[in-house]
Order: C-alpha cells, then structure tokens, then sequence
C-alpha cells in the first residue's frame, strides 16, 4: 500500500510536469491507495513504487539468460537497440542514459560545424536542457514560433531566408522537432507539416532530429506508425521511463555511421555505464504489445472525455492533436472535494488551476470501466 503523496513522489517529475503543470491535489485523508490498483489521471506511465522494482527485474529475467552487457554492448541493451532500430526504420540505435544525452549527442553529430539549430520555443531542448547545446556543443539554438501548428513551417522558412544574406550567412545545421510536446499539453505535429520542413532542410543539407521522447504515445491516432513518422528524420529519440518501465534510459536511433558516432560522443560526454540491462530489460518487456495496449487506452480515454463532456460544471478542452492529454475546465461545485472523492474510488489526480484540471491518459485507465471513473466528477 501507498500513501497519495507516496504515489505523486513516484511518478516520474517529466510525467507529472506534463499532466499537472507542477502543482498537484492536497493529500487527501484516508486510505491509502494501492498503487496496483490506482487509475492514475496523471503522467504517461504506470506507477510503481522503488521496493517493487528488484521484483520486476526477476519477472523480466524469466526464461532469459543472455542479459548481460559489458558498457553496453551486447546483452539486453544490444537486444533493445536492435528492436528500436527496426521499430523506427533505421540501420542502427544506441543506448543512452538520459533523454537530454540522447538530445544532445544527436545535435551535435548533426550539426557539425553548421552551428546554428532551428527548433521550438516551447521543446525540450530550448527549455529544459539549460544551456547544453551552447555550452557543450557550441551551437547556437534559433527558437521558433508556431508550436506544433502549420506556422511552424513559415518560422522556419524565414530562418532558412536569412541564412544568405551578405556579409555573415547564418548556416542552419539541423532542425529539432519535438512530438509530442510537453510544454504544450502533449500536442503532436502532423507528419504532413514534418514532411514541409524536410523539404526545408534537405537542399541545404540541413539535418533532421526528432525528439520523440513521447513518440509512441500517439499509438492509435488515425495513420500513426512509427516507422513512418520517423522517416523523415536523421536521428529520433524515445524514452525509456516515461512509459515503458525502465528506471532510465533513452534511445537514440539512425544510420550506422552516425550511431557509431553516437557510441564515441556518448563516451565523451560520460554515458557510457557499465551495465545498462537493468534498464533495457523493463522496456524491452513493456514494449512488447504496447502500441496495441495504448490503442486500447486512447479508446478508453475518448470513451471517458465523451461522458464526463455531459456533467454539469464539466466542459472538456481538446488538445490539438493530442496525444494523450485533455483539459477539464470545472466549476467550482465540481472541483470542491474533487481530489477526495477521487482518492475514495483509488483515482489520482492532479491539480486544478483556475478551474483548469489537465488529465493524461496511461495504461491504468484500463482497470477500472470507464463509468466508474467518470461517476467520481459530479459534485
């Protein structure tokens, strides 16, 4: 059993950030929530608590004995790369310890001595990196307006006009897209608007990188595979703790000689651990038939936004292409003893703000039927 404030603790800080916006519900009083149990409205994954982890490692090691890596080469990483690099379409993928490595590496392999990066304002890189492209790679990072819409590709047009005139030319080395966004709500781009930006980008042999860190959240959305989405770029990213079990870690995938590359800068920068497996195991296991299980989920979730979009004091916000968030604007009746009656029924939730109440959408939406999680809102 888990106290409330146990189970926020174990939600990965990205998740919770992207479904609440760093706030979260008082602590209700009671009972505490199991967490194998809990519908948990919030962050991407499924939460567990650290003393159940040595347990999930012996589950995994079930039946499998060639799991060990030597500073990651081989074993379970080998067997994790292999799978991600045929899962995203490229020739080769590399094991990194963190998303911010994985980012990282990839910029500065892409741009080269071209050191200036297109990207969004709102992305991860811009915002949640500090100043580690300036700092450890010398590029200069050129933010973006248009988010995850089809402005994106005009802000990105006039960057690419600027780029000849005399005397300076600015010489853009990559362009980093982020999708789905977190600092948005978990809103996606559309491949169309990838594709316009690659046209962009490959007359000036400008690089592509996805930062895919929540790429396979769009399981289910009409026309998603990720082999396709990720076609048009050099290098991609996903995580492998946002939703796939792993403590930490992250993947970066693409060609042979750039993910060769990739192995020697990781190496520089640090990342490159002794064992990676206790990573590499939990996300190989929850990879298997996880694109079809969050099918499931955004069925659910749509099944839910549809009930709840028909309780009084409850008006649901879509997200643009969402991924697996929506947003609840609720009147005060329904947000008085919200967090309470929630936590009765082992539901977590995050925090409202001004009546804004975001909602993510992860595989525990699957325990429990759909009316019953919607029966918790009516004040």
């Amino acid at each position: 059993m888990v106290s409330r404030r146990e189970f926020i603790q174990s939600v990965p800080v990205g998740a919770l950030a992207l479904a609440t916006g760093g706030s979260a519900w008082a602590a209700p009083t009671g009972k505490p929530i199991p967490v194998e149990k809990v519908v948990a409205l919030v962050g991407d994954g499924i939460p567990s608590r650290a003393i159940h982890y040595p347990g999930q490692l012996e589950a995994a090691l079930q039946g499998d004995t060639d799991i060990g890596d030597a500073y990651l080469h081989e074993g379970a990483v080998g067997k994790l790369e292999a799978r991600f690099a045929a899962m995203l379409g490229k020739e080769d993928a590399v094991f990194m310890p963190t998303g911010t490595m994985a980012n990282q590496v990839a910029l500065r392999i892409l741009c080269g001595e071209r050191r200036h990066l297109l990207l969004q304002k709102e992305s991860h890189v811009y915002r949640d990196e500090e100043d580690a492209t300036p700092v450890l790679s010398g590029i200069n990072p050129v933010p973006l307006d248009g988010g995850t819409d089809e402005a994106l590709v005009a802000s990105a047009e006039a960057a690419f006009n600027q780029r000849g005139e005399d005397p300076y030319p600015v010489e853009i080395g990559a362009i980093s897209i982020e999708s789905p966004v977190r600092r948005l709500d978990g809103s996606c781009v559309d491949l169309s608007v990838i594709q316009r930006l690659s046209e962009l980008a490959r007359p000036n042999g400008t690089g592509m990188h996805l930062d895919g860190a929540r790429l396979l959240l769009m399981s289910g959305q009409a026309g998603f595979d990720p082999r396709t989405y990720a076609a048009p770029f050099d290098t991609v990213y996903v995580s492998l703790y946002k939703y796939l079990g792993a403590p930490f870690g992250a993947i970066l995938a693409g060609d042979k000689a750039r993910m060769e590359r990739a192995r020697h800068v990781r190496h520089i920068f640090g990342g490159t651990l002794y064992h990676g497996w206790p990573a590499a195991l939990p996300a190989l296991r929850h990879l298997d038939g996880f694109t079809e299980r969050f099918a499931k989920v955004r069925a659910a979730g749509e099944a839910l936004l549809k009930r709840l979009d028909t309780v009084p004091g409850i008006r649901v916000e879509r997200v643009p292409r969402a991924s697996n968030i929506a947003i609840l604007r609720l009147d005060d009746r329904v947000a008085a003893g919200l967090g309470e009656r929630a936590h009765q029924a082992d539901i977590a939730l995050g925090g409202a703000q001004d009546g804004r109440l975001p909602i993510a959408f992860n595989e525990t939406l699957l325990r429990r039927p759909v009316e019953a999680i919607a029966a918790v809102f009516p004040a």
